[in-house]
């Protein structure tokens, strides 16, 4: 059910949090007061004692003989009469103490200030001017120069190289005409007013600054506007929408533009801006797919949102509204595309677009993402999950079994599953479902993909369906990582090198086991992976051997010292090393 609630809309970077402690008067004027009231009786003595001193001088001087007896009734008298003028304070004294008797110290509320980070969201204290977290500047210029502001300054450039290749950028884009263009970008601002309404204790990882960051980059590269040209947006049409979601989805989602702040579960959210910016980003990417299809453009980014590969025919989550992916397969084909290939890299599973394709053969969905065995968010996408109604083997998925995936893990994954698969399907169009929150640094991910390793695998797909590809953003959270992700993939895509090429170098021990468990099971569907299966299983039989070896003849030298390999248990020393000591003790 879509639950609508109205909030009041404010939004700033600093927060406080309301602390009640005593309120203290300071040190001096503490003693101040105190003095005050104890200074009464004291100068009210020390007049006294000086008519003491008078009267007993004067009885001195004229009756010395007898001063015993006059000092006696003369201190008497006085005693008395001060006796009876300290009660008449010490009477005053207490009634001000009943007075003040419930007295409690004032108490007020202390704002602790604290400031969200632009760049990954995360809290920090006021005083902290870096972030704890990803260490970038309190007033960082992120949303100004994109990933180009340094983030150890505020407001300014990261360096002068990067700043100079900026300006290099932008001057050749001016010599560039839009009709010289092959790169499509499709964008449009009113995706910016989709945002979380409702103030909460920490700002939602799926913000308007994600666009903001990627859009302020590439404007300081030159690269949008200037070398990518735009293409106009228009709203996705309801007979469009019907070829991916159920009537009841769309009607759901259409409804929030009547409620101020709205949520289709706890962590998707929707305002009266959304049903709007959800349609347009699905009708950019209809669009993009349709231009390049037909050889307007060669390929295309669309940078919209909100992202979509959660969403599923009947359901939104994840922070998706519609599937803007499998809206894209679909006017592909309807422009004249027989098979279209969608890679998913972002570092969830796309199980909307999953559940859309489920037993067509058309469509082939390769998902490389985090498992952990069900347990990583939304815990579909499993290796076993291959396709139902006679597709099997039309998905693909790459499930990681632990966080931390870098670079070398996800291209040994393309080369040795996702291009054998795709050139055996031979498609003619591409999409890549572009999430950027496997990147290096992304809070939610927790993956090391760097901008190099990007690049690469786009740049392995962009020698499919003769380079009609289309980059589409799904996630991606940490402003700095996305943006300068998302730059590496749209200079690929206008035929540049980056200037960080990829260094290759073998998988890690988890990624090599989980592309044998895929490779074992996609085989069955696609022979062409098996002479690769076989040849990874034994270099992995081998790698096993030696390893138990190694681990062994380790344990066996922690048994026999090297000192006796030259004394006089050298044979006792060889003998254990080649286990049959072990041995013997085992059958017993």
């Amino acid at each position: 059910m879509l639950a609508g609630t109205l909030h009041v809309n404010s939004e700033c970077n600093m927060v406080s949090e309301a602390i009640p402690v005593s309120r203290l008067t300071s040190e001096k004027a503490g003693n101040s007061n105190h003095n005050q009231i104890d200074e009464l009786p004291c100068q009210d003595m020390e007049t006294r004692n000086g008519t003491l001193e008078f009267d007993e001088a004067t009885i001195n001087h004229h009756s010395e003989p007898c001063r015993g007896e006059s000092i006696s009734g003369i201190h008497h008298g006085a005693i008395e009469a001060n006796l009876n003028d300290m009660n008449e304070y010490e009477t005053a004294f207490n009634e001000d103490d009943e007075e003040d008797s419930d007295w409690e110290p004032l108490k007020r509320h202390v704002e602790i200030l604290k400031w969200f980070c632009t760049n990954c969201t995360m809290v920090n204290l006021d005083d902290v001017v870096h972030c704890d977290v990803c260490g970038e500047h309190k007033r960082s210029g992120i949303l100004r120069n994109g990933f180009f502001a340094s983030p150890f300054f505020e407001d300014a450039i990261a360096s002068r190289t990067e700043s100079e290749s900026a300006g290099r950028d932008a001057d050749s884009s001016s010599r560039n005409s839009v009709s010289s263009c092959s790169t499509a970008v499709g964008f449009d601002e009113r995706m910016l007013l989709h945002s979380e309404v409702v103030v909460k204790s920490h700002p939602h990882p799926e913000r308007p600054d994600r666009l903001r960051a990627i859009a302020a980059s590439l404007a300081t590269a030159g690269i949008f506007p200037g070398r990518c040209y735009p293409i106009p947006s228009r709203e996705i049409t309801q007979q469009e929408l019907q070829m991916v979601h159920s009537s009841e989805h769309i009607e759901s989602v259409q409804l929030t533009s009547h409620l101020y702040s709205s949520y289709f579960t706890p962590d998707t959210y929707a305002n009266e801006h959304s049903a709007r910016a959800a349609r347009i980003a699905a009708g950019l990417c209809a669009d993009l797919a349709s231009e390049i299809f037909s050889g307007r453009c060669k390929n295309g980014f669309a940078l919209v949102r909100p992202p979509g590969h959660h969403a599923g025919v009947r359901h939104a989550m994840g922070f998706c509204l519609h599937n803007n992916a499998a809206i894209a397969a679909l006017a592909a084909q309807a422009a004249g595309a027989k098979k279209v290939l969608i890679v998913d890299w972002d570092v969830h599973h796309g199980n909307g677009t999953q559940e859309i394709f489920d037993g067509n053969k058309t469509v082939l969905y390769v998902s490389l993402h985090r498992h952990e065995g069900g347990n990583f968010y939304p815990g579909t996408g499993a290796a076993w999950e291959v396709g139902t109604a006679g597709a099997e083997g039309y998905c693909v998925n790459i499930p990681w079994s632990r966080g931390g995936v870098g670079d070398n893990d996800y291209v040994f994954a393309f080369e040795q599953v996702v291009l054998p698969i795709a050139s055996a399907f031979g498609p003619d169009f591409t999409i890549i479902s572009a999430g950027f929150d496997a990147a290096r640094g992304d809070p939610l991910g927790c993956c090391d993909v760097t901008p190099a390793g990007y690049a690469q695998m786009t740049r392995m797909l962009n020698g499919f369906s003769d380079g009609k590809l289309l980059v589409i953003l799904e996630g991606g959270y940490n402003l700095r990582s996305i943006s300068s992700s998302a730059t590496a993939v749209i200079k690929v895509l206008l035929g540049e090198h980056t200037e960080t090429e990829f260094v290759k170098r073998g998988p890690s021990r988890s990624g090599l086991q989980t592309v044998l468990k895929v490779l074992q099971i996609q085989k069955n569907f696609w022979p062409t992976l098996g002479p690769s299966f076989e040849e990874l299983d034994l270099q992995w039989r081998i790698f096993s051997i030696r390893k138990k070896n190694k681990q062994l003849k380790k344990r066996r030298r922690t048994l026999a010292p090297i000192c006796w390999k030259w004394g006089r248990k050298s044979v006792f020393y060889h003998l254990l090393l080649k286990g049959h000591f072990v041995a013997k003790s085992k059958r017993r």
